[in-house]
């Protein structure tokens, strides 16, 4: 009877299941004026931003998405590690589109990574138009989290914007020109200026602390995030507990969540939530009111002026710090956070350059601009084993040349594959003017080090090998590089990604494919039954399903 019972928990025949959240979202489009502008606008479920997913760490989530606009659609969920289920990431690598007029259920779950999350539209520029909202995963109950609970949890949403709709934006793109620069900048979905008469965005009651979580999901730009006569405490970076370090603004690079601790403890009146554009020639600014409860006058009309530099950003990054003295769920595999005495197995240097391909912008890394195949997601064609008709693994060198930008680039699907469980380091290197911030799917990773210059093997010396964040995205400075370590333990197909919408698009992106030998569930889950098919594996036969054993 023991072995019987033992047999059906590995089968998973018998489990205690964990807390569901259901959601139905309806994607359809709308007008709104986010800069004063009436455009079409993607909304969930009416709203813009979307619905807040407000989940606890280990709450499966399952979200029966339909697609109301014109095109195929498909979310995916910035910064989730899906663990063991790729099949759920949502991007056109590992997901065929939902079609127009249909639905579809995604089913994950939020394991061991509590932290302030976005999720957002990954087909066809459909970003530009909207369609994203905050995700945010909670501490169990029986974890206790650095800090006393604060009074409310707040999502600010901010980024730049364009007045343009997403199918022009991507029309530029296609006839081979690059964008403008954005016309404004959004918070929560809408612009602010000094004076408005609007309601408050947030109220805070005097002497009590508040969260803010804030991420940038905008297009272009990183951006500068502070609130009028108020420190901040920053306590969180992208799943992860930091050392609390106050601060007076903080650079939200694309794609980057933190979460800060705000104080009521200023006079009782309006202040201005403030968001400037940075690291641009140009600087948009956009403001939103934060109200004390009793509040007895308007804001200040003069603003805390932004930063001004890149070093400053350097610096600020430099002084994160992971907290490990925190009781907290660990990155995968558990003793990873003992990073720097893991024997590093490969180094992939990936270079990003633009170009002109048939007299078109193009982005590529190390030489490649990647395309998606179209009609068929890389992750569907490798599990049905046709990958080889559609693309090839590891086209680009892990060490390109010092001139890689001079070549020729290739337009291809752009594919690495990396062995399970490796110890992996990817360096980033920046030859180019402006900031680039990249974002991994699948993983949490250290960010060691972010240093002006070109890279070389005794820069290792410069790494932080003890208390680096775990985070999700990474950015490298103009004529800098930057350099990220983890284990690829997480089966599946991951994008590794540009978080700038324009570059993304062009082919400034790749995959990363890690399969486990064993095709054993204990590594990765089966195709879920719900799965959509298309292309060239959709009447082919289901390969036989993984198995624990």
């Amino acid at each position: 009877m023991i072995f019987l019972l033992v047999w059906c928990l590995l089968a998973g025949l018998v489990r205690a299941e964990d807390p569901y959240l259901f959601f139905t979202w309806n994607i359809t489009y709308g007008t709104l004026s986010p800069l004063g502008v009436p455009q079409q606008v993607i909304l969930v479920n009416g709203q813009f931003p979307g619905p807040n997913i407000n989940s606890t760490s280990n709450n499966n989530v399952v979200i029966n998405v339909f697609n109301n606009i014109d095109e195929p659609f498909l979310l995916s969920w910035n910064g989730i590690q899906q663990r063991k289920n790729s099949w759920q990431e949502g991007m056109p690598g590992t997901n065929c589109p939902i079609p127009p007029g249909t639905n579809y259920t995604y089913h994950f779950q939020v394991k061991d990574q509590i932290g302030s999350y976005f999720y957002f539209p990954s087909t066809a520029l459909h970003k530009a138009a909207g369609g994203y909202g905050g995700l945010r995963v909670n501490s169990r109950l029986l974890i206790p989290v650095p800090y006393a609970d604060p009074e409310d949890d707040y999502t600010v949403l901010a980024g730049d914007w364009y007045t343009e709709g997403h199918a022009t934006i991507r029309k530029q793109l296609d006839s081979g020109k690059a964008l403008g620069r954005p016309d404004g900048i959004v918070i929560n979905g809408k612009a602010g200026k000094v004076g408005d008469k609007d309601e408050p965005l947030f109220s805070m009651k005097p002497g009590k602390t508040y969260k803010y979580r804030v991420c940038n999901v905008g297009i272009r730009n990183s951006i500068n995030f502070r609130i009028q006569g108020h420190a901040m405490k920053l306590v969180e970076l992208e799943g992860s507990h930091v050392v609390q370090n106050d601060y007076d603004s903080l650079d939200v690079h694309l794609g980057q969540c933190f979460a800060v601790l705000v104080t009521a403890d200023q006079p009782p009146k309006d202040y201005y939530l403030v968001v400037s554009s940075r690291l641009t020639k140009y600087v948009h600014t956009s403001v939103r009111i934060i109200r004390y409860t009793n509040g007895k006058g308007p804001a200040d009309s003069v603003l805390p002026e932004p930063p001004v530099g890149w070093a400053w950003s350097l610096n600020q990054f430099r002084s994160f710090r992971w907290n490990l003295t925190a009781s907290a769920a660990r990155p995968n595999p558990q003793g990873s956070y003992h990073y720097g005495s893991i024997e590093i197995t490969r180094t992939v240097k990936l270079v990003n350059h633009p170009g002109q391909v048939n007299g078109k912008l193009r982005h590529a890394i190390n030489g490649v601009s990647h395309t998606d195949p179209p009609d068929t997601p890389l992750k569907l064609a490798e599990y049905y084993g046709v990958g080889d008709k559609l693309f090839k693994y590891d086209t680009i060198p892990d060490d390109p040349p010092d001139n890689v930008q001079a070549n020729v680039i290739t337009i291809q699907p752009n594919v690495l594959n990396f062995t399970f469980r490796n110890f992996i380091e990817i360096i980033f290197e920046n030859h180019e003017k402006g900031i680039q911030s990249w974002h991994l799917d699948g993983y949490s990773f250290f960010a060691v080090a972010i240093e002006p210059g070109r890279w070389t093997p005794e820069k290792r010396e410069e790494y932080n090998l003890l208390d680096a964040v775990s985070r999700n995205t990474i950015h490298v400075f103009p004529k800098s590089w930057a350099a990220i370590m983890l284990t690829f333990d997480n089966a599946g197909m991951w994008n590794l990604r540009s978080q700038q919408l324009e570059r993304q698009y062009l082919g400034q992106q790749l995959y990363i494919s890690v399969t486990s030998p064993e095709r054993s569930l204990r590594d990765e889950y089966n195709i879920p039954d719900n799965a959509l098919l298309c292309g060239i594996v959709k009447d082919l036969p289901k390969p036989p399903p993984y198995t624990i054993f």
